[in-house]
Order: structure tokens, then sequence, then C-alpha cells
């Protein structure tokens, strides 16, 4: 198993968020976060990274607990994020947001800035323009790709498409699936159920701050009752 996720509760002060969330990922494995706003995705998320630290439980990666660690640890053992909102520095170019974030772990096909250019064409046209000069559909690539520079055992994606533009957002999903097939382990949240369903192999819904469901496509494709009353679809 690449990461173990064991009853972890998380806790903004005295404002419990998590109640126990139990899941697993496994190397090459793609799945969801599923869940209404609010319903502790991104607490998730953050407990992960250890942007928030679980105040029980335990978090495995490769089968070395993780959980207490600080956020630049995290990331050197594999953990890539591509954080809600984008974050990307807006005074640093494309080029500089990149290298700033290459760790070179062992791995057979590093990530450098020319491999990220090739997927992203886009960003090679803008490799000296700053941060704060890229149209969101740009940014969320040049985020996705800081992230693939830690060169990730597995990658985290925080609101994969959100804001985006329609013909944007098909051309993320497109470069999501093209990681897929590389073998790329990846968590994803995202509000297109269906881009979800298509893109992932499995499933957990949460549910304030607990995993009430877990499945495949096809089981919650089965289920309309869950999707309505869990997912609002």
């Amino acid at each position: 198993m690449l990461l173990d996720v064991r009853d972890i509760a998380s806790s903004y002060g005295l404002s419990q968020v998590l109640f126990g969330v139990s899941f697993s990922v496994g190397d090459g494995e793609v799945v969801t976060l599923m869940g209404r706003n609010g319903m502790g995705k991104t607490t998730t998320v953050r407990s992960l990274m250890g942007l928030v630290r679980p105040h029980a439980g335990e978090i495995r990666l490769r089968g070395e607990r993780v959980d207490g660690l600080p956020p630049h640890r995290i990331a050197k053992l594999g953990l890539g994020l591509v954080p809600e909102g984008r974050h990307i520095f807006p005074n640093l170019t494309v080029r500089e947001n990149l290298v700033m974030a290459e760790h070179r772990r062992n791995v057979a096909e590093p990530w450098t800035v020319e491999r990220v250019f090739d997927m992203f064409p886009r960003l090679a046209e803008r490799l000296s323009n700053r941060g704060n000069h890229l149209s969101g559909g740009e940014q969320q690539m040049l985020a996705i790709g800081r992230a693939l520079m830690t060169n990730p055992s597995l990658l985290v994606l925080d609101e994969a498409t959100e804001g985006l533009a329609p013909k944007i957002r098909e051309e993320i999903w497109a470069k999501l699936e093209d990681l897929k097939k590389t073998g790329l382990a990846i968590i994803i949240i995202d509000k297109d159920v269906e881009a979800l369903c298509a893109f992932a192999d499995r499933h957990y819904i949460l549910e304030k701050g607990e995993v009430i469901w877990t499945g495949s496509t096809a089981d919650l494709a089965a289920n309309k009752d869950l999707q309505d009353r869990y997912l609002g679809v």
C-alpha cells in the first residue's frame, strides 16, 4: 500500500473537522475524495501534507509514519500537492516557479522543466512571465507542473479544475489522464462528479468529517440515492 490513512482526527483550534477518517491508495491507483463543500475534504488533504497536524490516528507512506512531520519533509518523501487556489508565487516567473520546487528523487524518469513544458506547451510560451500575469488555466497548469517537479510518488489535487473555462477543464483532464497512464498514483478532489467517475478507480465520500461510503465507479453509478443524498447531483 502506497498510502494508508487510519482513523485521523483533525481540528482547527477547538473546532474538530475530521472524526476518524480512513482511506488508502495503492501504487498507480487514482482515488477521489467526494462530498459537498465543508465536509472535510480539504482538511483531509491538509492533514496529509502536514499543514494540519492530526491529534489522533496515523498516516503512513510506504509504511513510514508521516503524521507529525513538517510539510517539507512529507513533500520530500513523495507527496506532491496541487492546492486549492493554486498558490503559485506571483512575483516569480514560470521557470522560477518550477525550478524552486525541483527535488531529484530516485525515479526512473525524473520530472524536469523541459518535461513539464512538453506536457504544457503553453507554459513554455510564457516561461518568462510572472505568475500573476498568467490566466487561471495557465496558473493551474503551473501548479500541476510545480508539484510534478518534486517527483512525487503520489500527486494530490484539491479542486483540480475549479473556476476554469470548459475548454481548459477538458485540457487539464486530458493531461491528468496522461499522468495516470504513467502509473502515477493520484488523489483528486473536484466538483465534476461525472469527470471524476470517468477518471478514477475508487471513490470515498465524506460527510461531516467522516468517510460514509467507499466503492468503485460502477458501485457509485448504480447508487442514485447515494449521489442525490451526499453529492447533490
